[in-house]
């Protein structure tokens, strides 16, 4: 009988050890990232989101970056099936899966992508989230980048000098802007410009400006013409395995939750602001390129024919069963706010 004070002792004391070794537990989550390693993505975006993610666990929580894979489609399988923890998606390179991101795509925002990434972060939360479109796994932040714009190896000095042309695109409304401008369409992910180009299989690309100094267009695009407020706006994804983060202790899950969703958005999007700049200054430096900025005249007519592009978004939108009108209205007002 004398024993049982001190064996409920030793039991006690072992479980307040275990406790607290649960509570110092340290946990790192693999990122899938693909792109170069000079990619922007890479050098500051993943290292922004690793700071965010230490910060709110107190360090208990880290990443280890991993790069190219798998082929950027293919990604957000990777994460469903738990072959990685994280990672990042560009919407348009799995066509019809994900009808919602074609809302942010729209050409004719006036925004910067720290500013439109948190208002699509919101907006989607109050008109998509019930489409379900990243069922399987868990949704940690909405991105876009800056205005696409169209990079190419010849000149190009006006918006009807476009067609006939052999334009690589990543799809969704870049693919349709592309289509409309009587250009033919080579839907590659966004690493395969420089090769597409310097084979001469495509004549130029629908790119971000910060891809002529992430993928070297500068070498084999040196052209780039400018629409202002772009051609198109590009939607990515960050996205987590979801038994990974079911499977972290609870006070873990709640701290990732109190920077995932608007503050990673807001992150994600500053980022891109960030690259962009580097990728016109590597423009501007490199000789022999030369941005080439849209007449008035053909802004106009660009103008006209994004409200073409708006119209068919909208219906492919309501036949999912969304309100885009109320969603683009929101998009609009946070923008100015």
């Amino acid at each position: 009988m004398k024993l049982k004070p001190i064996v409920a002792a030793i039991a006690v004391a072992l479980g307040l050890g275990g406790a607290s070794a649960q509570a110092e537990a340290k946990y790192t989550l693999t990122i899938s990232s693909w792109g170069p390693p000079t990619s922007g993505i890479n050098v500051s975006m993943w290292p922004q989101i690793t700071r965010l993610i230490e910060e709110a666990t107190d360090g208990r929580i880290t990443t280890d970056l991993k790069l190219n894979l798998a082929p950027p489609p293919a990604q957000f399988d990777m994460i469903l099936d738990g072959a990685a923890d994280l990672t990042w998606i560009f919407h348009g390179y799995n066509p019809g899966r994900f009808v919602s991101a074609q809302m942010i795509e729209l050409p004719g925002y006036d925004a910067d992508s720290a500013t439109l990434s948190a208002a699509y972060w919101q907006v989607y939360q109050d008109h998509f989230a019930g489409l379900d479109e990243h069922r399987g796994v868990k949704l940690i932040g909405l991105m876009t980048h800056g205005p696409g714009q169209l990079a190419s190896a010849s000149r190009i000095e006006q918006l009807s000098d476009i067609a006939d042309l052999k334009i690589r695109t990543g799809g969704g409304v870049a693919g349709e802007v592309v289509g409309l401008l009587g250009a033919s369409r080579i839907q590659l992910p966004a690493p395969s410009s420089y090769e597409a180009i310097a084979s001469k299989a495509a004549d130029a690309s629908m790119m971000t400006i910060e891809g002529r100094k992430s993928y070297n267009l500068v070498e084999v695009a040196p052209f780039m013409y400018e629409m202002p407020g772009g051609f198109y706006r590009g939607s990515f994804a960050l996205l987590m395995n979801q038994e990974k983060f079911d499977a972290l202790p609870a006070d873990l899950q709640t701290a990732l939750d109190t920077v995932f969703g608007l503050d990673t958005s807001r992150v994600a999007g500053t980022v891109w602001d960030e690259i962009d700049l580097e990728g016109r200054q590597a423009t501007l430096d490199t000789p022999g390129n030369e941005i080439i900025v849209a007449s008035p005249e053909d802004q106009a007519a660009f103008a006209k024919l994004a409200e073409g592009v708006k119209e068919k978004v909208f219906a492919s939108l309501r036949d999912a069963g969304a309100d885009p009108e109320a969603a683009y209205a929101e998009i609009l007002s946070l923008i100015a706010k």
